[in-house]
């Protein structure tokens, strides 16, 4: 990161930090058993970290994104509208490839699917209410990147719909230019198994690990460049260190 970047990416993290102090309001005002036990302040503070890990993504996470893409990238979006469209033949092929994957019969393979998804451009088309892509970048050659930014730990069922939103971005991408080059993608921010790899077994078979998924150090040095991801990591830590004292203080309050 240049000195700039980092100043910037910082300010983001702060700016977020402050932000979710300011709106801050416990979920719980009583909890007598609770508040006897540990203290009104920790439970307080524990109650925030439970609703700033609900809001990482959103709150944090994509704004620090965006922050380093704006760099890289000549379009770095967020919370941006995919398509509005998708050939109905599309629609069903991806029903199709779902149906597939989900006896575990076959493994996904996603060059072959986008092949698949791309014989397919023609006919009727339908209105689709997609799912807002947390990130929309495209880079210096034209190659467009769309990800979706998720826990570490998402259930079955979830990763499911996940699948079909990567597709279904592809393929409304491809109604308007058949011979575009799209990548659509899940981003796992931190590998919680670190330093052991990733491997959520409900992800087995369903995604194309090596075109579809990104986790850790792959997706920020991604964004960023190599190294990135140490570098964010030690963002964070400016930050904390530099707001301890403004936490601190702030949590006192809850102390009576």
């Amino acid at each position: 990161m240049t000195d700039d970047l980092r100043q910037s990416v910082e300010q983001t993290i702060t700016n977020c930090l402050q932000q979710k102090l300011a709106n801050y309001s416990p979920e719980s005002k009583e909890m007598p058993f609770h508040h006897r036990l540990l203290g009104k302040d920790r439970m307080a503070l524990f109650s925030f970290i439970h609703s700033l890990n609900t809001s990482f993504g959103t709150s944090i996470f994509e704004p620090a994104a965006i922050a380093l893409a704006n760099d890289r990238f000549i379009i770095a979006e967020r919370q941006r509208t995919v398509g509005k469209y998708i050939f109905e033949a599309t629609q069903s092929e991806i029903t199709r490839i779902m149906n597939t994957l989900r006896t575990e019969l076959t493994f996904s393979n996603k060059p072959d699917e986008l092949a698949a998804l791309k014989k397919t451009l023609s006919g009727e088309k339908i209105e689709v209410n997609f799912t807002k892509a947390d990130l929309y970048l495209v880079d210096k050659k034209g190659g467009i990147w769309i990800f979706d930014l998720k826990s570490p730990k998402p259930n079955k069922g979830e990763f499911q719909g996940f699948k079909r939103t990567l597709l279904e971005w592809a393929g409304s991408i491809m109604l308007v230019d058949a011979n575009a080059d799209v990548h659509t993608l899940l981003a796992i921010p931190y590998n919680p198994y670190a330093p052991q790899p990733y491997e959520r077994w409900t992800m087995k078979g369903l995604f194309d690990l090596r075109h579809e998924v990104m986790v850790a150090e792959e997706f920020w040095d991604f964004l960023g460049g190599n190294g990135c991801y140490d570098e964010l990591l030690d963002c964070f830590e400016r930050v904390g260190i530099i707001m301890r004292d403004e936490i601190d203080e702030y949590f006192k309050k809850f102390q009576v």
